[in-house]
């Protein structure tokens, strides 16, 4: 019999649904069940396309005698991350700060007032390698529960307290960050560099992307050869390695070696998003074919494997895969034997793929089988057509087997991610089908996902939206992606959308003393603590999303107060970019842009449809100039502002490029614009 999670909108939750543990979703009644029963809470914490998530469930969820234990001595609460970002901050603070180190499934254990006094994340059935099994975790929870309670609601309370003092340096007297910052950061990136295989540190190894987009932009303002150095170098390897999907396009999450070889194989829609706009960044800054092709798959995968039947973006596609014999095995969607080569391609042509994606007899994953790769270099050895062919071949020969399960959750802030990407792909190269799978993704949050209030729910399923709250993250984002897509379009309501959600992020997410941002509303349910970080993890941190929503915001209007905001929330830039540049990416792009202006280009011409407008526009939206905004309409504003007053040049198109609202003489050649750019 289905337990409470059945109603819920969460493809994770929904797979919890028919386990024999009495599941409760996140919810005042929970605690207070917990309450009356004079039990404590439970807290299991994980997400779709989670491995390890799977292997508990399957291990100790779907189990009748640990469910049966769970059911009379605890109340379980399980929570889908991704729905609520705000609990999984909270208790994975508390996690890593009694630990040292945190994952999914965060498992653990809080008194019926939601205070955490246990913590772990996966346990095994067994005892195994140092670690005890989970019901001998039940059981000492339990027992430590019966028999010293007011103990252990006091380490509750002191836990609760250690975290309410937890500082973040808010960098309020460090300032705007300007070019000491920026050069600190960069030369803290360099020394964390991995010269030999690209990236930051070692394994695991995650796609680098926010830092990827300050080091695009620094060269972009500098000329810095160094930046662009270790952006190319690090794309080239993550395009040429196990990280990528050479057949589908896409990236997984991310390599479990410092080589990029062998990835953890779910594939996320913030990353690939990311990465999609970082690649088509280095192929304006070098016009690398390799850059271009992987943004031009990365979007095709996005569109193709992740686009919903309403027009938005599905969160990810699961690690794991049916085998062929029943068994769920990660990566079995993707990997191959050079006996699977040659049942597909024949003797010569499967010999042909062995060498040129890497496919030994010994693997380089499990059981002798191989993830494809691109060989580093010397890959001109290899007929291109042939090559091509052959992809094709194994493409098909892939799509006969089991799929990975997608977590269709439409997750706003993501879909802002994607937004952004597909638009500036398809303006790049000249793809008006993926600037429409943009402009479908926005109609789609705007339709369902925004309020008469201009408030966003965080996530939404086939049609119907969640009940949680949007973040910040959401609105940062989500604005993020209108202000791209105004640029793109020209069509100026996506930059009044985006400034009805950015006016939600100054009246309830800001701090207004010190110019630092919450990740939670003021008026959100209160959760232990108001979670608040200025650093990115798998995505750009809300706080330094908002900075650069705000900013961007403020080029296309010439607002004083989202300008100033951006600036005081910068701060934090100014005080963490030097000292941990990896963790703050956004944040340091975020400050490229405000060092660069960000130049604001105002382009004006008869209509949207004349040919000189638009090769005017194209320039300009091709121009690498960091956090730049572009407006194109006619002089009578079209609604935007950075349109008024700015006129045709002799009854033709012309370019205005501006800083804070003050232009420069107006172009009219494309080329001109160009150098004006620095493109």
């Amino acid at each position: 019999m289905p337990n409470r999670l059945a109603d819920e909108t969460s493809p994770y939750l929904l797979q919890h649904a028919d386990n024999p543990v009495d599941w409760w979703p996140w919810s005042k009644e929970a605690f207070e069940e917990a309450r009356q029963r004079g039990v404590p809470v439970l807290l299991s914490v994980g997400y779709s396309s989670c491995h390890w998530c799977h292997v508990m469930a399957h291990e100790s969820f779907e189990d009748d005698g640990t469910a049966a234990f769970l059911n009379e001595h605890f109340v379980s609460v399980k929570v889908d991350r991704e729905e609520r970002p705000d609990v999984d901050a909270v208790y994975m603070e508390a996690v890593q700060a009694a630990t040292g180190q945190g994952g999914w499934p965060m498992t653990v254990f809080l008194t019926p007032d939601a205070e955490p006094f246990y913590f772990g994340t996966y346990f095994p059935p067994a005892p195994r390698h140092g670690m005890p099994s989970f019901r001998q975790v039940l059981e000492g929870v339990r027992q430590a529960w019966g028999e010293r309670r007011d103990e252990v609601a006091e380490v509750a309370r002191k836990i609760v307290r250690d975290l309410a003092q937890r500082e973040i340096d808010y960098g309020g007297g460090a300032g705007v960050p300007g070019e000491p910052e920026t050069a600190q950061a960069l030369l803290g990136l360099t020394r964390e560099y991995d010269t030999q295989y690209g990236g930051f540190g070692g394994a695991p190894k995650f796609p680098p992307s926010m830092v990827l987009e300050f080091l695009l932009r620094h060269h972009a303002r500098t000329g810095s050869e160094g930046a662009l150095q270790m952006a190319a170098d690090t794309c080239g390897r993550m395009a040429r390695g196990g990280l990528y999907d050479q057949l589908g396009g896409g990236f997984a999450r991310y390599s479990v070696d410092r080589r990029f070889v062998v990835p953890h194989f779910e594939k996320m829609l913030y990353d690939n998003a990311l990465l999609c706009r970082v690649y088509t960044h280095l192929w304006r800054a070098t016009g690398s074919e390799l850059a271009r092709r992987v943004a031009l798959e990365t979007a095709d995968f996005m569109v193709r494997e992740l686009r919903t039947p309403e027009g938005g973006f599905a969160s990810a596609l699961d690690a794991d895969s049916d085998d062929g014999t029943g068994r769920h095995v990660e990566g079995a969607y993707y990997v191959w034997t050079p006996g699977q080569l040659r049942e597909v391609l024949g003797e010569a042509d499967g010999a042909l793929a062995a060498r040129y994606f890497g496919v030994t007899e010994e693997g380089t994953f499990e059981e002798g089988a191989s993830v494809l790769q691109l060989p580093q270099q010397e890959a001109e050895m290899f007929d291109a057509e042939t090559v091509e062919r052959v992809r094709g071949l194994l493409l098909d020969a892939r799509r006969r087997r089991p799929a990975p399960g997608r977590d269709d959750k439409v997750v706003a802030a993501w879909n802002g991610l994607a937004i952004a990407a597909l638009a500036e792909t398809g303006a790049c190269f000249d793809r008006p089908d993926l600037v429409d799978a943009a402009t479908g993704a926005a109609d789609l949050l705007v339709r369902l996902h925004l309020d008469d209030r201009a408030r966003l729910a965080r996530t939404s399923k086939d049609g119907r939206a969640g009940a949680n709250a949007g973040v910040l993250e959401d609105y940062a984002d989500v604005a993020e992606g209108f202000l791209a897509l105004a640029s793109v379009t020209g069509e100026g309501v996506w930059l009044e959308f985006a400034g009805l959600l950015l006016d939600q992020v100054l009246t309830r997410f800001a701090d207004g003393t010190s110019g630092a941002f919450h990740d939670t509303a003021a008026d959100a349910e209160r959760l232990i603590r108001r979670p608040q970080d200025p650093t990115d993890n798998a995505v750009p941190s809300g706080w330094t999303a908002a900075a650069g929503a705000l900013l961007g915001y403020a080029a296309h209007t010439g607002s004083e107060r989202h300008r100033t905001a951006a600036e005081r929330a910068s701060g934090v830039v100014a005080a963490l970019g030097p000292r941990v540049p990896r963790f703050i990416g956004w944040g340091l792009a975020v400050a490229e842009a405000l060092l660069d202006g960000p130049r604001e280009v105002a382009v004006v011409g008869p209509s949207l449809d004349d040919a000189a407008t638009k090769a005017l526009h194209r320039t300009a939206l091709l121009a690498p100039a960091p956090g730049a905004v572009v407006a194109v309409g006619t002089p009578d504003g079209d609604g935007f502002p950075l349109l008024a007053d700015r006129p045709l040049v002799g009854g033709a198109p012309a370019a205005y490029v501006c800083r804070h609202f003050t232009c420069d003489a107006p172009v009219t050649d494309p080329e001109t614009l160009r150098t004006r750019l620095g493109g």
